[in-house]
């Protein structure tokens, strides 16, 4: 199964800067590879999302349950319907002084189509790097300009 996992560090400290990455509703406002985010359910730190992202110039969508930890700072998410077969992983963020954090981005994703798998899954991983890179850089940009 394909894995990428992107880090940032980010000037800004990290109760801010988790307040950022959770605040997924806020990302198409200011990312330009997402559509749409609908959050729903929040209940004892579990919600579900409903994303719309925009991958090499195809529309990408899919439901995911989202488990919040607070005391770690770390999202843990899992696709519960949507383009992919399979779509998990994590958003942590990690302290690393009073002003400074560390953003890190997981996921472990199927494609789903297993004939084409040895030539989709290379290229859809390098596409999703871009992506989760341009998606942190985002988060930066809104944490350090504002």
């Amino acid at each position: 199964m394909p894995h990428v996992e992107v880090n940032l560090r980010i000037q800004a400290p990290a109760e801010e800067t988790w307040r950022a990455v959770t605040r997924l509703e806020d990302y198409a406002a200011y990312m330009e590879n997402v559509e749409s985010v609908h959050v729903s359910g929040t209940s004892h730190g579990t919600r579900v999302s409903e994303w719309s992202v925009l991958l090499k110039g195809s529309v990408l969508e899919w439901v995911e349950e989202d488990q919040l930890e607070e005391s770690t700072r770390t999202m843990t998410f899992h696709q519960t319907s949507g383009d992919l077969d399979e779509f998990t992983g994590y958003w942590r963020v990690d302290p690393q002084d009073t002003d400074t954090s560390l953003v890190t981005f997981s996921v472990d994703f199927e494609i789903g189509i297993p004939l084409l798998a040895d030539m989709l899954n290379p290229v859809a991983t390098k596409a999703l790097r871009e992506n989760s890179e341009q998606m942190l850089r985002a988060i930066e940009r809104r944490l350090v300009v504002s």
